[in-house]
């Protein structure tokens, strides 16, 4: 990559490729994201009583299969073997606030591991009330934290 270009993923001519992490150190790193579904008061109250199940339950699992299945989803991420997932799923006045922590010990970060985590989080909740409601919203999926590796820690401001 050359020192002029912003961009870790594109080469000299704007081209794609994964990076070459090989030279940097394995380092304790750790992203957290979150993201919105909005639900209407009425599905919100059966969440815990559809007829498919426990809808935290499911999306709670989802969350975490994806984020150790986030190198197959993001065709330039790195796979990473995961030291822990965390998937927290709560309701709020307009329907679900879902937030993920990803835990690696490599030599990049989890910040796509976290945002892939609520992403399929937020899809396998809509999954699971679209019987009920089809006008579900997901919004404002987002990296609130990360620290470790080269660039530093990062702290959404607000």
């Amino acid at each position: 990559m050359s020192s002029k270009n912003p961009f870790s993923h594109l080469d000299g001519l704007g081209e794609a490729h994964m990076v070459d992490v090989s030279e940097k150190p394995v380092t304790r790193r750790v992203a957290e994201a979150s993201c919105r579904v909005q639900l209407s008061a009425e599905t919100l109250v059966r969440l815990s009583n559809l007829p498919k199940g426990d809808a935290f339950a499911v999306a709670r699992l989802a969350g975490i299969q994806a984020a150790k299945r986030t190198g197959e989803w993001i065709p330039l991420a790195h796979p990473l073997t995961l030291d822990q997932v965390e998937v927290d799923l709560a309701p709020v006045a307009d329907g679900v606030e879902v937030k993920s922590r990803v835990t690696v010990t490599a030599r990049t970060g989890a910040e796509m591991e976290a945002m892939v985590a609520c992403s399929a989080t937020a899809l396998a909740l809509y999954d699971m009330v679209k019987s009920l409601e089809r006008g579900v919203v997901i919004t404002d999926l987002h990296l609130d934290s990360k620290s470790g590796g080269r660039s530093g820690d990062y702290r959404r401001p607000g």
